[in-house]
């Protein structure tokens, strides 16, 4: 089998996405296939989750960054020619479905030890939707165009859609968006917490990467990873049992070296020296198994 760097160079210079990491730790995954508005496909499914799965068993790499190239940063999936349509169809199967959305889910990427931060450059749409929504904070490019759009294709909520949409938005505007397919822009996604920020096009990546780079520099790894765990997990528990489990995660916490580092250089008035962290460390895995899948 192949290794994760010689899946991401197979395809060169035209590369599905481009990975790249700052020295700051911050690793950028660019879809780029702008020519067909980034549209998810095989191509991009097999790059991405690989691109992903680099990024999380470097130790070096602290959040990742996810965005877009051209004016799109996913218009949906890739549905072929009008021609084709009917008949790529008729033969679709769970085999060939899977094939286009990769070897994972969107809510995969809540499942990840580091933060997910989506950089929304243009067009997100339909299974593009679903994809930044699973990103743990999102920026957006003033003027993008947003839609859930699955019932105008006669379609229904799909990939975890239903599940994550109602919880950043309440039960009401889920439906709104869900039922109705409508498009919105930037600023009303940003009205209806969907978005933390909307900036100029030509300030997207700078802001972005500004966020990203801060708590890069300055958050524990092993705590981003632990607070992950905790927000998507505490959604399917009672408070009682959320509060409970939060003790024993305090506890393990104090043991670690970066308490001891995150109250040191806060007194000392420095830069916090954090360890990296590998998606198969111990305190990343922390709380996996009771995480589960969400259910979705």
């Amino acid at each position: 089998m192949s290794t994760t760097e010689d899946r991401l160079a197979e395809s060169g210079q035209e590369q599905a996405v481009i990975y790249e990491v700052t020295p700051t730790g911050v690793a950028v995954l660019t879809l780029n296939r702008p020519d067909r508005l980034n549209t998810w496909g095989g191509d991009i499914a097999t790059a991405f989750y690989a691109g992903i799965e680099r990024a999380e068993e470097d130790p070096a790499v602290r959040v990742i960054v996810l965005t877009g190239r051209g004016k799109a940063f996913c218009a949906g999936a890739q549905l072929g020619s009008m021609g084709s349509v009917t008949e790529s169809i008729d033969k679709t199967d769970e085999g060939k479905l899977a094939s286009l959305i990769g070897d994972r889910q969107p809510y995969h990427l809540t499942t990840l030890c580091k933060p997910v931060v989506a950089a929304i450059n243009g067009s997100c749409v339909g299974i593009g939707l679903t994809q930044a929504l699973m990103c743990d904070v999102r920026f957006a490019a003033a003027g993008a165009k947003f839609a859930a759009s699955f019932a105008r294709r006669g379609l229904i909520a799909e990939y975890g859609v239903s599940w994550i949409l109602p919880r950043l938005t309440g039960w009401g505007v889920a439906l709104d968006l869900l039922l109705s397919g409508r498009t919105f822009l930037a600023d009303e996604a940003a009205e209806l917490g969907l978005v933390k920020e909307v900036v100029p096009p030509e300030q997207l990546m700078d802001r972005t990467m500004a966020y990203a780079e801060d708590i890069a520099q300055n958050c524990s790894p092993a705590s981003m990873a632990i607070i992950k765990r905790q927000a998507y997990g505490d959604a399917m528990r009672e408070l009682a049992d959320s509060n409970a489990r939060s003790e024993v995660l305090l506890q393990q916490s104090l043991k670690r070296p970066d308490v001891i580092e995150g109250i040191t250089s806060f007194l000392e008035k420095r830069s916090p020296s954090f360890p990296g962290l590998r998606g198969s460390d111990e305190s990343c895995a922390t709380g996996k198994d009771d995480h589960g899948d969400l259910g979705l």
